[in-house]
């Protein structure tokens, strides 16, 4: 880190901000294999929150590493440091009181762990959601062929088949994508923020709608599929 800089502060305290905006600032982390259905449930809950009037923003693992990351490759080392400015992302995001979703596959509980201490040490809230997937179940989804690239060798240092996941140990909230459908997972989530007053106002309306509008589902309780690549 560079030695002449300094800290700026905000003219106001985060809890200032949060009364102004009228809503809390957050992150929720999903995490969990490619072809698990984390971006299809966060793309989701992304809609219903702003069509609730939240101000809400997703970051994507593949959408990521066409801009900010796209100097890093799929090594440990550079997994490390793509979680790692994702995180500081997020933060900042959360941080001026918008409710950040990653969808991001973060293989590497240090990173997480990283991710969650960052936002701990800024008294913001961090929410991790697992969704939980088998690597036989990922692999029979594989809506991009990948895991098949990397069976045959054609992908590298691929999460489940030639490199590891390591599952959460404390993750909030855990989604079975096998189980449970974009709909009810959206509602999981939902109900864990207002039950623990993250989220402060009613949220008005149901999550039916938000599967039209996404076309991910494909009709409501439906298995969870894949929308990621990579990370």
């Amino acid at each position: 880190m560079a030695t002449n800089i300094t800290w700026h502060p905000h003219s106001l305290t985060h809890a200032e901000r949060a009364s102004l905006r009228r809503q809390p600032g957050l992150t929720i982390w999903f995490t969990g294999l490619s072809a698990s259905g984390k971006s299809t449930i966060a793309t989701a809950l992304e809609q219903h929150l702003l069509h609730s009037s939240y101000a809400a923003y997703r970051l994507d693992g593949d959408n990521i590493r066409f801009g900010l990351n796209k100097d890093l490759g799929f090594s440990e080392t550079d997994r490390n440091e793509n979680i790692r400015r994702i995180a500081e992302v997020a933060l900042l995001f959360a941080d001026s009181c918008t409710l950040a979703l990653t969808s991001f596959i973060s293989p590497y509980r240090a990173d997480r762990l990283l991710a969650r201490k960052l936002h701990e040490e800024r008294g913001i809230k961090f929410v991790e959601v697992y969704v939980q997937v088998g690597v036989e179940e990922a692999e029979r989804r594989d809506p991009k062929g990948l895991y098949k690239k990397a069976r045959a060798g054609e992908i590298k240092e691929f999460t489940g088949v030639s490199a590891p996941y390591e599952e959460p140990e404390g993750a909030e909230i855990v989604i079975r994508s096998g189980e449970t459908g974009v709909e009810e997972a959206c509602r999981q989530i939902l109900s864990y923020l207002e039950g623990k007053r993250l989220i402060e106002r009613s949220l008005g309306g149901g999550v039916s709608e938000v599967d039209n509008m996404t076309g991910e589902a494909g009709g409501g309780e439906k298995d969870v599929t894949a929308n990621n690549m990579m990370d």
